[in-house]
This record gives structure tokens, sequence and C-alpha cells, in this order.
């Protein structure tokens, strides 16, 4: 069952890399207190996730804290070396404006009831492709692609929202 909107997030371990290594991230401490705009890629590295979608959040950055974002996190069924490294080649390397968490077994991914099945593509199971909007860890906005569309988990689709 997909997670819907005025409903808590589920708690649920991810993991964020850092200088030291890998860091667990516990999705009730991170949401905790804050609004957080929070948007899923199928994988990092894939076309349309390294093309459009990380890219429109980098540079809408200050539109999203302007209307009063205090974190921005994207995840992915992906692990957190992975995760580490497209930051990197992305220039957030060690750089706290988005937060990247990986989602290494796609635990939290399921819980949303948000995964896909990308086996055709010989990717496994990953994320679909949303955005949402939270607050103290309860979800305002939610907005789930169709199968391969890209519209409304842009960053400028829920700064719009906003």
């Amino acid at each position: 069952m997909t997670i819907k909107t005025g409903e808590r997030l589920p708690e649920a371990n991810l993991t964020q890399m850092t200088a030291e290594g890998p860091r667990p991230v516990s999705t009730q401490d991170f949401f905790k207190g804050r609004t957080v705009a929070l948007f899923a890629v199928p994988g990092a590295f894939t076309p349309t996730c390294s093309a459009r979608h990380l890219p429109g959040y980098k540079d809408n950055l200050s539109a999203l804290t302007d209307k009063g974002v205090d974190a921005v996190a994207c995840v992915s069924v992906n692990d957190a070396f992975v995760m580490g490294a497209w930051a990197e080649a992305n220039g957030l390397n060690g750089n706290d404006d988005i937060v990247m968490l990986a989602d290494g077994n796609g635990a939290f991914t399921k819980s949303l009831g948000l995964e896909l099945d990308a086996s055709g593509f010989g990717m496994g199971v990953r994320s679909q492709r949303y955005s949402m909007l939270v607050k103290d860890g309860v979800v305002e906005k939610l907005n789930v692609e169709q199968g391969g569309e890209f519209k409304v988990s842009a960053a400028e689709f829920l700064i719009e929202q906003l």
C-alpha cells in the first residue's frame, strides 16, 4: 500500500556516505522537527536522474529554502558508495545542501509502497521516481511519476506547491 499525504513516514535506516565512511541515518531522526524536500530516483548515474532530476534540485536549492524547506534529500535504492560517488560527480561531495541517502536493500522504498520492478532493464527492484514534502516526519505533498515520465517529481513542480 502506497503512503499517502497526512501519514507519518515509516521508521527505517538509510545510509549517507561521509568522509569517515558510510553513516547510518534514521528516518525518525532525519525528518524530526524540520521541513524536508525528498526526491527519489530509480538509480544514481542513470540518464534522466543525472541529466535532469538531481540538477533540478541542485539549481533550485535557494528557491526551496526561500519557501521554507530546511533540507533537501535524495533517496535511491543504491548503496552508500554509489550515492557518494554520484554526489561527488555532481559537485555535492562534502556538501549537505542535498543529502544523498542510500536505501541499499530497498526496505524504506518498500515500506512506502513506492518500489519499481526494473528487472526488465537488469536493475532489479528500485524506487519509483517521486518527490515529497515532509514536515516533522509527516507527508504533506506526494508526487509520484507515471512510468517513464519526468514531470511531477521535478524541483520546479514541488516549488509550485509550496
